[in-house]
């Protein structure tokens, strides 16, 4: 039975098309974020070495290497800090247009860059500028665009909400997979030639679309009223320092997110690597991505609107209780060389990867108080990013780089990461139907019907 809300809880928006705009424009932003994130990275593999990225000159390689570290290991975490502070001093409203803003020009501006051939070295050199903007918006995007919907939404109902969101990641996905899939139909040259800026400049028409719906919304209540408190003279702090502070929660939250993000990388970025090497052609690959997709945008919000009813921990145990047991299972499955079993295992892996990551949004959310909420939550997903999305595919690619290609040890990675999630998640209170509006922890855990069994400080 789902706990009853406090009575220090926010009123909920009277109107019911107000939360349906608000959840539209955070599924539209998270849309948009990530189409554009997964496009920069297919054209990496298809065509920027060879536009942007000549061998023949030792100084771009060594812009290459040291861009796309920038852009794949700081950009995000930098961003979920920047965006994260000013979230929570100045709004969480203007900080998503500013993020939707940034990720869109910075995609368009790809579109239209001249290649080295045109420029010489200024264009790799911009090309990983823009690939850092669009890391720096992705890092700021998600937390705000689930507190959004979070702190508009009924208690009882975020998980809901949060997964409707959280639909965002999968259909940019596959929006990205068709756009690129429909201008490869090109000839090679015409591809080569201007074919590939299309879908780069499709981004304009996603992001007015998103701009539109994003500035119809209100702000957040939560974040409204934590306003009036601070210009009323309420103690008020450096959100940072103040979560740096007491981390606890900091690295719950992180560390709660490694096995799904660790899992994301397996069965997605890593797969194509593993699988193409014991034999498989990359269409057959590519085909188990979509399914994986597809398998994500149903079971993320169904897990997440589950996590309202039985509790975030419980749906979070049980996807990394399904890592730890169908970790080889699921190996052994892609090792029968048969495209049908690769398709099957993959998609297991997404199903037990979207219980982990489904509750993440309310989770998080509710582990930090409003004055700090953005800067958490963000920093806990950003840097859990890092470790487990960033890292993951670095180490399994060391784990085969002795040139005997086997499953074990990288389903012993995926275990090792769901025992991080479970250890994290069994030290976290209980969260749902936390009363948002209580800054003291202890407060916030009083409103609650039922005592959680291990508590953590926000």
């Amino acid at each position: 039975m789902s706990p009853a809300p406090s009575p220090h809880t926010p009123e909920r928006p009277s109107d019911p098309a107000l939360l349906r705009r608000v959840a539209l424009s955070s599924l539209l932003g998270t849309v948009i974020e990530y189409y554009d994130f997964l496009l920069y990275g297919t054209m990496a593999a298809l065509v920027f070495g060879e536009l942007f990225f000549p061998e023949s000159d030792p100084a771009v390689g060594t812009i290459a290497a040291f861009g796309t570290l920038a852009a794949g290991y700081v950009a995000r975490p930098l961003g979920g800090a920047v965006f994260g502070h000013f979230g929570d001093r100045l709004g969480r409203k203007s900080m998503l247009v500013l993020t939707m803003a940034l990720m869109g020009v910075a995609s368009f501006l790809i579109g239209v860059l001249p290649t080295y051939g045109t420029i010489g070295v200024a264009a790799p050199v911009l090309l990983v500028l823009f690939r850092v903007v669009q890391g720096v918006a992705i890092g700021g995007e998600w937390a705000g665009a689930t507190l959004m919907v979070v702190e508009h939404a009924d208690p009882r109902r975020r998980g809901l909400w949060s997964g409707v969101m959280q639909m965002g990641s999968p259909i940019g996905f596959l929006l990205s997979t068709v756009a690129v899939a429909l201008a490869s139909l090109l000839p090679r040259a015409s591809f080569l030639s201007w074919g590939w800026r299309v879908p780069f400049l499709f981004s304009a028409v996603l992001l007015g679309v998103g701009l539109y719906v994003r500035v119809s919304v209100t702000e957040s209540p939560l974040f409204q009223r934590a306003a009036r408190e601070r210009e009323a003279g309420a103690a008020s702090g450096v959100p940072l320092a103040q979560v740096l502070r007491r981390p606890r929660n900091l690295v719950l939250a992180c560390a709660v997110g490694i096995g799904p993000f660790a899992l994301t990388a397996l069965i997605s970025t890593f797969m194509l690597t593993y699988a193409t090497a014991i034999g498989y052609v990359t269409s057959e690959v590519m085909t188990g991505l979509l399914f994986t997709s597809v398998t994500g945008l149903v079971s993320i919000p169904l897990f997440s609107a589950l996590s309202d009813r039985v509790g975030r921990r419980a749906v979070v145990l049980a996807g990394a209780a399904g890592v730890v047991l169908l970790a080889f299972p699921v190996y052994a499955l892609v090792d029968a060389r048969s495209p049908a079993l690769l398709v099957l295992g993959m998609v297991l892996g997404q199903v037990v990867q979207s219980a982990m990551y489904a509750p993440l949004g309310p989770l998080l959310s509710e582990m930090f108080g409003t004055r700090v909420r953005y800067t958490g939550a963000s920093l806990g997903y950003q840097l859990a990013a890092l470790i487990g999305g960033g890292f993951t595919p670095v180490f399994a690619g060391g784990l085969l780089s002795s040139g005997d290609v086997r499953s074990a040890p990288l389903a012993v990675l995926a275990v090792v990461c769901g025992l991080v999630t479970a250890l994290a998640v069994w030290r976290t209170a209980e969260t749902r139907g936390r009363d948002l509006a209580a800054e003291d922890p202890a407060a916030a855990r009083q409103s609650r019907t039922r005592p959680a069994s291990r508590g953590a400080e926000a």
